[in-house]
C-alpha cells in the first residue's frame, strides 16, 4: 500500500544575518530558527541566543530543534501544556550538555536564549508562545490594520529581557491565540523596530507589506531567500540596528 503524503501546511522562507556588532567582534550569528510543514501542525520557532552568554547559539539551536520535533505531530488539545513540557525537555538537554560543567540548572545561564514560536493546526487554529523579546505577527489576507501580535517583553533596564533558561522561565512564558490566519511572521529582536510602530500598536507596512507581497508571488525559493537576505543586510538595516536579525515568513 502506498503511504499517503500529507500536503505541506505552509510555504516558508526564513533567513538569519549576523549583526554588525557580532561581525566586528568576529562572533557568529547567535540567532537560530527551525520549522516543520508536513506534520499534523505547522510549527516554527525563532530563538535569539544572548550575546553575553558563552553558548547562547547552542541554547537557541536546542530549543528550536526540540520544540519543532515535539510539537509537529502532537494533538492541538492541551497545546499549552505540550509547549511547556517541550521547553522542559529542551532545558533538560542543556542540563546534560557536555559544555554544562554543573550538569544542573545552575549552568543554564551559559546557554541563555529567548524564544518565540507558533503552532497552527490544519483546522485553522493557531497559538504563539513567547519568552523574552522578538515578536510574532499573524495576518489574514492583506489587511495590515487587523493583526494579532505577540509583542516583545523586556525587563526594567535597557537591553534586559527574559530567557527560557532562567529558573523562573514559566513566569515569563506568554501565549497568544489566533484563528484563520494565512500569514505568519516570526522575528528576533533585531527586527522589531522595523516591523512595528514604537508602541507596537501598528505594523510598519513599509517594511512588512513589500516583503509579504514579494514572497507570496516569488515561486523560486532561491530567489526568495536571496531577496530576504538582502533585505535584512542592507546598509540602512545595519545602521538602524546592530543586532543579529532573523525573519521567518510563512504562508499557511
Amino acid at each position: 500500500m502506498t503511504k499517503k503524503i500529507s500536503k505541506p501546511l505552509a510555504k516558508v522562507v526564513a533567513a538569519s544575518v549576523c549583526g554588525p556588532m557580532h561581525h566586528y567582534k568576529k562572533m557568529p550569528c547567535q540567532d537560530y530558527f527551525k520549522h516543520s510543514t508536513r506534520g499534523k501542525n505547522f510549527v516554527a520557532v525563532v530563538s535569539d541566543g544572548a550575546g553575553s552568554a558563552k553558548y547562547g547559539k547552542i541554547g537557541a539551536r536546542v530549543v528550536c530543534e526540540t520544540l519543532v520535533d515535539l510539537l509537529a505531530n502532537c494533538s492541538f488539545e492541551n497545546i499549552k501544556r505540550r509547549i511547556v513540557s517541550s521547553i522542559e525537555v529542551a532545558r533538560a538537554k542543556l542540563m546534560r550538555h557536555r559544555l554544562n560543567k554543573t550538569k544542573s540548572s545552575d549552568g543554564l545561564i551559559d546557554f541563555s536564549a529567548t524564544v518565540v514560536g507558533a503552532v497552527c493546526n490544519r483546522q485553522g487554529k493557531g497559538i504563539f508562545f513567547h519568552i523574552g523579546d522578538g515578536a510574532g505577527i499573524a495576518l489574514s489576507g492583506d489587511d495590515y490594520e487587523q493583526f494579532i501580535a505577540s509583542k516583545p517583553e523586556n525587563g526594567n533596564f535597557l537591553c534586559e529581557t527574559f530567557f527560557y533558561t532562567m529558573d523562573d522561565w514559566k513566569d515569563s512564558l506568554r501565549f497568544t491565540t489566533f484563528e484563520k490566519a494565512d500569514t505568519i511572521f516570526l522575528m528576533s529582536d533585531g527586527l522589531t523596530n522595523f516591523a512595528f510602530s514604537p508602541d507596537y500598536s501598528k505594523i510598519e507596512t513599509k517594511f512588512i507589506a513589500p516583503i509579504n507581497a514579494f514572497l507570496q508571488k516569488e515561486a523560486s525559493r532561491p530567489k526568495a531567500l536571496r531577496a530576504l537576505n538582502n533585505t535584512l543586510n542592507t546598509p540602512m538595516a545595519k545602521r538602524l540596528n546592530s543586532d543579529d536579525k532573523t525573519l521567518l515568513w510563512a504562508k499557511i
